[in-house]
């Protein structure tokens, strides 16, 4: 694995996949990147880029060294050392875990496996997926035995999007393996490309350890959430005094309120533990009440929405509300399970207009949740645009977006993000 000569397959180009194997290749190994879409193959293939954070130049750089090609042809996975699955796994619409995209991965790849190539699932998942159901599905399709004929292990992604001080060769790297030699192999691997490898016992270590990170994340974020509320009743700002707790020097970590949870893991993540907890007869009552007050919280913004309208003598329904930010993170064009959906759904059904307004995402791309809103368009940003809607409300606060010029030029704003706290003329600005 310590060969610059090596291939190595990244499946799945998506948030993952794309800033993994680029890593890779800026390190000297060979990366071919395989997904089913070929819109980002021919993209990748032509140096261009379809993620705002990753700019066109580190692709074409890589390809111009002739480190990074892509492909959708899953048969060249006969030509890789390793084979690394960057898919999505998401929830089901009974909010069950649905690893169908990581079993049909290792369906498409398996018959071209090699013996003593090494397979590294990256896909966040309930502990089990990796030595149970993927090794299943490759020892079945490849007609060898993991751990023997070819090496598999889990190493979870972490990646933080729209933050410039998070580089992929920084973040340390955890490893769990089948067995010693397939921990061995993938600790080699990564080793090319990332600072610092830290291994642990076993896939389901590993798997464990990335549902504690964002389960960690889920349940101080719920407990913010509800400060938020039970604050917001004694008339204190929560967002001062997370403000001044975060000046304890220890025994204290800040975490913020928002309109809810979105991306590819907060959101999801916890659930996957709750639902194998259930197979071995565990409660996980702590994630779930965290999940549910989280899961009020748009609600809680649409309740606050109708009363600042309530208090300028104007219906919710019939109102047009403008949602500032539909990406579910500041400065970035990812909008998986954005919380803005759900509050655009939320306040459609009371009846009002309801537009958006994001510099990253011009037009609302097909979503498995809310491909309803397929097609809709970002307005324009100008005070004749922003002044016709009777409410506007801050779901996401884009660094790009002047906000100063948002209070001034909007009848009402909720601000769900804090974003104009050093905003002037804020009396038509009311916090959620």
């Amino acid at each position: 694995m310590n060969s610059k000569d090596s291939l190595i397959g990244i499946v799945g180009l998506g948030y993952v996949g794309l800033p993994l194997g680029l890593q890779f290749a800026r390190s000297g190994v060979n990366v071919l990147g395989l997904d089913i879409d070929s819109s980002k193959v021919d993209s990748i293939n032509a140096g261009k880029s379809y993620i705002h954070h990753i700019d066109a130049e580190s692709i074409a750089a890589q390809l111009d060294a002739g480190r990074l090609t892509a492909s959708t042809d899953f048969s060249r996975v006969a030509e890789c050392e390793a084979v690394l699955i960057c898919v999505p796994s998401p929830l089901n619409k009974n909010r069950e875990p649905d690893i169908s995209y990581i079993l049909k991965t290792g369906e498409a790849i398996a018959p071209h496996l090699k013996p003593g190539t090494l397979v590294v699932l990256e896909s966040t998942t309930y502990p089990g997926t990796t030595d149970e159901d993927l090794r299943a599905v490759l020892e079945a399709g490849s007609g060898m035995t993991a751990g023997k004929d070819f090496h598999l292990a889990f190493s979870p992604e972490r990646e933080d999007p729209g933050n410039p001080d998070s580089l992929v060769a920084k973040i340390p790297k955890v490893v769990g393996g089948l067995t010693p030699a397939c921990l061995e192999k993938t600790q080699a691997l990564y080793g090319q490309a990332v600072e610092k490898v830290v291994p642990v016992s076993s896939c389901r270590a590993a798997e464990a350890t990335k549902l504690l990170e964002n389960i960690f994340r889920s349940v101080n974020i719920a407990l913010v959430n509800e400060l938020k509320v039970v604050y917001d009743a004694m008339d204190i700002d929560v967002w001062e005094v997370i403000e001044a707790a975060k000046t304890k020097p220890f025994g204290y970590m800040p975490f913020y309120p928002g309109p809810g949870l979105g991306g590819h893991c907060i959101p999801i993540d916890p659930f996957y533990l709750t639902w194998k907890a259930r197979e071995y007869g565990q409660a996980t009552r702590f994630i779930e009440l965290a999940g549910e007050i989280n899961t009020s919280m748009p609600q809680h913004v649409v309740n606050k929405v109708a009363e600042a309208l309530n208090g300028v003598k104007k219906p919710l329904n019939g109102s047009k509300i403008l949602l500032v930010g539909l990406a579910y993170k500041a400065n970035v064009d990812d909008d998986r399970e954005s919380p803005t959906y759900v509050l655009m759904d939320l306040l459609s059904a009371a009846g009002a207009e309801v537009s958006y307004f994001d510099p990253y995402v011009p037009v609302i791309r097909p979503t498995r949740e809310h491909a309803h809103w397929e097609g809709k368009k970002s307005v324009a940003w100008d005070k004749e645009t922003i002044a016709s809607f009777d409410a506007a409300i801050i779901s996401t606060a884009h660094a790009n977006v002047d906000h100063q010029q948002l209070v001034d030029w909007s009848k009402l704003v909720i601000d769900t993000r804090n974003a104009t706290v050093n905003c002037r003329d804020r009396e038509t600005v009311v916090k959620a």
